[in-house]
């Protein structure tokens, strides 16, 4: 049950994370492009955690808990980052309060799945076969 929350959360946020930064940032791209590249990255990382781990669970859980750490790290430097200049404003559409909240609720789910993904796999997983 945990590894598969951690898989799905992967997918849905491997992808979903991309998309939301690039409407974010729509315009302001090159401003600076490490602001942009960091959520492509962690988004890359756990993209290739998903297929290892339906490649074989039992070696792409190693990778899911490293990319789901990866996230975890650069969701706490962004959450306080943007913490810190609460009332600065941002390429966001939205108000930045309202960003810090979702920056919040994200790094919530990140530690979530980071402690979903280090959960033994089920034991039919160590034959090679994809959990249920």
């Amino acid at each position: 049950m945990w590894f598969n929350f951690s898989r799905r959360a992967a997918l849905v946020i491997g992808v979903l994370l991309p998309v939301a930064e690039t409407i974010r940032r729509w315009g302001t791209w090159f401003a600076y492009p490490p602001n942009y590249l960091d959520d492509l990255s962690i988004g890359a990382a756990l993209l290739f955690a998903v297929w290892r781990t339906a490649r074989n669970p039992v070696i792409g859980q190693r990778y899911l808990g490293a990319a789901w750490g990866y996230a975890c790290g650069m969701g706490y430097a962004s959450f306080f980052g943007h913490l810190a200049q609460l009332d600065a404003p941002d390429p966001a559409p939205i108000s930045h309060r309202t960003l810090v909240a979702i920056l919040g609720g994200g790094w919530l789910l990140c530690i979530v799945a980071l402690f979903a993904a280090l959960q033994p796999i089920p034991a039919q997983s160590e034959a090679g076969e994809a959990p249920p």
